[in-house]
Order: C-alpha cells, then structure tokens, then sequence
C-alpha cells in the first residue's frame, strides 16, 4: 500500500512500511524512510508507484483550466477526491485525484485552505481584487524591467525625475524606481551617483553635493515663511562716536564694528559695538522661530544660506551710513593701555565706514606697522586697537609669536563656466594671526568673556563656549576656555549669524533693563537649544569642510594642476603646502611629520570628493613651519 501525505507544506508519496492506526512508517522513492502521522494522510492507493504518482499528477495538473475548476467547483467547502469525482465523472483514480489536489493548492487566490485537502472558492469580489492586484504586481515588474533596461543604456527613466533627491540622498526601497535602480547598479557594478551621472541626471557634481546637504538639513527648501520685519527702536540714545567695522569683502551680516574716543589723560574709550537683533525680535515671534529652526548662517566658498531673511540682516546690520540698534561695551583705557572699567549700554550707534580686508591690509600689515603707517581713514583708531589687542593677548597668557596655520579665501566667479560646470575658484591664502584679525579676534574675545562673566555674577542663564582638556563644548556652566585663557566665554558677538548669540544677547538685554531673562539655566528649551545648537553647528562645519575639499579639487583641475608639493601628516597622510587639501597617499614611504614632498596628481573625482595622488620624491627641508599645524586652534 502506498499513501500521498502532506509534510512541511509539501505533498510527498511513499510506500507503507508498516500501520500503527495513528502513524504510519514510510519509505519515500528516494529511499529516505520517515514517520508520518496518519492525519496528514490524504490518499491511500495500490499503484501506481510513489514517484509515478507525483511525476504523472504535476504533468496532468499543468493543464487543468483553474478559471474552469473555479467555475465548476461547489460554492460550500468541499475536498478534493469529492471534487474529483465531479470534475473526472467517474471515481478518480489516484493520479486524477492527486492532480486535482495540486492544481487546488496552486491557486490560494481562488481556492482558500480550509483543512487537510479541503478548500473553498474564493467569493467573486475577493477573487477579483487578488488578480487585479496580481496584475498589478506583474505591470509593475515589466516597469521596473523596463527601467533597469533604461538605466543600462545610459537614459533616465522618466519616473526619475519628481524622485531624484529621494533617489540620491534617501531611497525608498519600497518605491518601484529604487528597486530598478539598485538592480542597475548589480548588473553594471556603478554606485548610484555613478550611474545617474551616466545617465545625465547628474549634469553638475556642485548641485549634488549641495542637494545631499539640502536634502537633509532644508527639507523644505532655503525660503523663509513671511515674516514682518521689526520696526525701528528710537527710544534708544544714539551714541556719541564714529563707528566702523572690519570684514571681508562679502560680508553682509555685520555683526560688530568698533569705536575709538581719545581722553584727555592719554587714555582712550574703546568702544565694541555689536548689531543687537535681540532689539526687535521676539523669541515667540516668526523670526524668532526662523532662527530657532536654523541655528546658524551656512557657509560655502560662493554661497551662504542666512540664518535670517535679508530684509531683517539689512535693518540689523551694521551698514555703512546707517545708525543702528547696537549692544555696546565700552573698555576704559589707560595711556598704558590697562584697562581701568568697562560699561555696557543698549544704544543706537552711527556707523560711518565699513572697511574691508582687501583694501585695509594693504596698508595695515606687520610691514606697515613696522614701517610706519601711512595716512590712511582710520589708520590711527587701528594702530590703537592693534596695540591694546597686544597687551590683551599677552593678558591672556598667549604668544604673540606662536605658529600661525594659514587660511584661506574662495572666491567663486558665478559668471563663468569652465568645463566640469558653472563657476570658476580662486583660491587665496591669508595668514591666520594678520594685524586686523588679531585687532578684531582680541575685541570679540573681551566682549564675549565679559558679557559671559557679567551674567555668571547676576545669576542670569547663558550659553557658554568652555574648553577643558582640550576638548571644546557647549555648557550653560560658566566655566573655563582653556584654549583662549579666559575664565568664561559665552558666544554673544554674532547674533545675526548664530541663534547661540541671539539667545545670549536676549539674556543681556533682559538683565540690562531689570527684566527677567527669557531662559533659566535647567528650563527645557535653554537645554534643548544647546544640544540642537551643538548639533547642527557641527554639520554645519563638517559640510563647509566638504565644499572646501570640493572647489580645492575643482581648482587643482581647473588650473591643470598635473603636480603639487605637500607636507606630511602622518602614515600616508599629507597636506597640499598651497591649498587646505588632506589627501591619503597609499605609495608614501615611512616619512617624519612635516616632510616636504612632491606629488603626482593622478586622477581626481569630483562625484566622489576624491583625489589619486602618487609619491614622487622628498623634497628639501625648510627652516620654517609657519602655518603648519594639524589642527585649527579651538574658538
């Protein structure tokens, strides 16, 4: 006796070994013997053998018409060797009936399992919606066929097109288009970047890098929502001075300027005046909420993403010709230039020039001053600021004589289009640690620690900038900037750039007026600005870093650039000596950090941010390391 049985979701067939009523033992054609129990027993027959039984009953199977079985079969539950009597007309033989059972279990969509051999058809509204949506997934599949197909010969499908952000940056791989894609990139072994570049969609590898950035941080695009713009403050006194400021060429969110009053006994009154926003932007207000969402002005060598509307920097801004709404610190300071006393005040200030670095240092640099300086607009105010920004920096326990790491200016030209797209770079170096920037770094420090300090002595919250072990963070403790040798640092001199300022000039201003300040130091949105703030400033930084790599590719194969001289880092790492490029050089030998170098520039990526770069030979040593320095030192 042989017996067809149901094992694991599987119909098998074997010979009966022997009959235990509850279970039998086996022996299926393969000669494997198994215990099967004598409820998944479904038929049991004399001939044919096993193995003929299932061979014969998968071919008859194939040709029964499921659409006709459907048709014919009871609406009531039923089980197959029933069933099959009907279909066949007759008693089934054992081949028929098996048949049967496999073209039923074949089909779940119009036969639903009711038991052991027993099924039910599907109702008709059911039935429909399964093969429509059968259908579905089959049109689908042909799409995404079609798709892969497209994207093998180089042509973007045209469904790419509303998805290509998601596509690049964050695929969905539910979406149709990012299956077809993914298999694209199987069968051509390119990364999706690769791939869509080759296929046109990728026409500029700017826009590229600059959507992944947008894509994640601006989701909703870099327009601001309506916003009103603040009305003047013309209760404020308006200052007795002749304010300027000190920036590059394409500053527009002019933060701070400065002042110089002569005194009688020698002495001067200095004053720091910076653009106070805080005046006329609410924290509950749209703006507020603008700057709360955006933390920080964005900065890219050619672009910036501003961190509030340019109607509201205009009004704020320290401009030219304008007198402005401005949080001042006035340094009283002796003819020997110790300071003797500082007052603020919540003031209009009259800004009569804004200088620029590109004009000012020129005529203000360590030659000039060696020198002699020339008559020039202002040249006496600076050579008195830079003279108190010496003994300030001494005061702090810094060395007027320590290493300096270059900067360095982009500037790129919209204009012009050479041949890997819009925009042409120019990329100049600038000495960290000039006359201006330590003029203007020495004044901000003095502002910025001693606002912190004096709401640290009020018991008013604020954000502060501490350092400790060499490690930089956010606190809202007043604690020490080992790195800039202040005992507390709380970031106040750009508010219209950093929301961080903002909310520590709202703190100053309240504490200036006998008000309460909006924060406390543990209320839950002061924290959460700080983490968010942390955050994002970073990502901030990480992706101006990036587009700096960028463009500093972007000139070396815009210039043709076939060789460059480097420094090393360590193992297999250099800096090019003309460019802030960081490159791995698998082929360098084992050198000392420091060592001059010539490179051979092999290939360079721009999809990828990546340079080929090839050791040729070591290079003569120089005396000088100036601005030669693995790290930038810590704000």
């Amino acid at each position: 006796m042989n017996v067809l049985f149901e094992e694991d979701g599987a119909f098998k067939a074997g010979a009966v070994l022997a009959d235990n009523n509850t279970s039998l033992q086996v022996e299926l054609p393969s000669g494997k013997r198994s215990k099967v129990k004598a409820t998944n027993v479904l038929l049991r027959f004399p001939a044919p053998g096993p193995g003929e039984l299932l061979e014969h009953a998968d071919r008859d199977a194939a040709e029964i018409d499921i659409d006709f079985l459907w048709e014919a079969c009871p609406d009531s539950e039923f089980g197959f060797e029933e069933f099959a009597a009907d279909y066949a007309g007759h008693k089934p033989s054992p081949t028929e009936a098996t048949a049967l059972l496999l073209r039923l279990h074949s089909a779940p969509m119009y036969f639903h399992r009711k038991g052991r051999g027993r099924f039910r058809k599907a109702p008709p509204d059911i039935l429909q919606a399964a093969l429509a949506g059968q259908e579905k997934k089959r049109q689908l599949a042909l799409a995404i066929e079609r798709m892969v197909a497209e994207l093998k010969a180089d042509a973007l499908p045209a469904e790419f097109v509303a998805v290509l952000p998601q596509l690049l940056y964050k695929p969905d791989r539910n979406r149709p288009e990012t299956k077809a894609l993914e298999a694209a990139c199987a069968e051509t072994g390119l990364s999706t970047p690769r791939l869509l570049q080759r296929c046109g969609a990728l026409a500029d590898t700017h826009e590229y890098h600059l959507g992944r950035f947008l894509f994640e941080h601006f989701p909703h695009g870099t327009e601001y929502p309506p916003c009103a713009v603040p009305a003047d403050r013309p209760e404020l006194p308006v200052a007795n001075v002749r304010a300027f400021s000190i920036d590059d060429a394409h500053t527009t969110e002019i933060d701070d300027a400065f002042s110089v009053t002569p005194l009688a006994d020698g002495g001067m009154r200095v004053g720091i005046h910076i653009a106070a926003p805080g005046l006329g932007i609410a924290l509950d207000s749209d703006l507020g909420r603008v700057a709360r969402d955006r933390l920080s002005t964005v900065y890219m060598p050619g672009r910036k993403i501003t961190m509030l509307p340019d109607a509201v920097v205009e009004r704020f801004t320290l401009a030219e010709g304008k007198t402005v709404a401005a949080v001042s610190l006035y340094l009283d300071v002796a003819a020997d230039l110790s300071l003797r006393g500082h007052e603020t005040r919540l003031e209009c200030v009259p800004v009569v020039a804004n200088l620029r670095h590109h004009d000012i240092e020129p005529l203000f640099n360590e030659q000039t001053l060696a020198d002699g300086l020339t008559d020039f607009s202002f040249g006496t105010e600076l050579k008195r600021l830079w003279e108190l920004a010496t003994v300030l920096e001494a005061g702090r326990g810094q060395s007027a004589n320590a290493p300096q790491r270059k900067d360095y200016n982009f500037v790129v030209d919209w204009q012009a289009t050479t041949a890997d797209g819009p925009g042409r770079v120019a990329i100049d170096e600038r000495p960290r640690g000039s006359p201006l920037d330590k003029l203007v770094a020495e004044l901000m420090i003095v502002a910025n620690a001693t606002w912190g300090a004096l709401l640290r002595d009020a018991g008013v919250a604020a954000l502060y900038r501490a350092q400790t072990v060499g490690k930089v963070r956010m606190t809202t403790a007043a604690a020490a900037h080992e790195g800039l040798g202040v005992d507390c640092y709380a970031w106040s001199s750009s508010p219209l750039r950093r929301f961080i300022d903002l909310v520590n000039q709202w703190q100053l201003i309240a504490h200036l007026r006998g008000e309460a300040p909006p924060f406390t130091a543990k209320s839950a949105e002061f924290l959460g600005i700080l983490r968010d703030f942390e955050l994002t400033y970073a990502a901030y930084a990480d992706f101006q870093r990036g587009m700096e790599r960028y463009w500093c590719l972007r000139w070396l194969r815009q210039e043709a650039e076939s060789t460059a001289t480097a420094r090393v880092l360590r193992e297999s790492l250099v800096r090019l000596e003309d460019l802030p490029l960081v490159l791995r050089v698998p082929s360098l030998p084992a050198l000392d950090r420091g060592v001059r170098v010539r490179l051979n520039i092999e290939e360079i990526d721009l999809l990828d941010a990546e340079c080929r770069a090839r050791y040729v030979e070591q290079l003569a040593v120089e005396t000088s390391d100036e601005g030669f320095s693995e790290d930038d030192a810590a704000e």
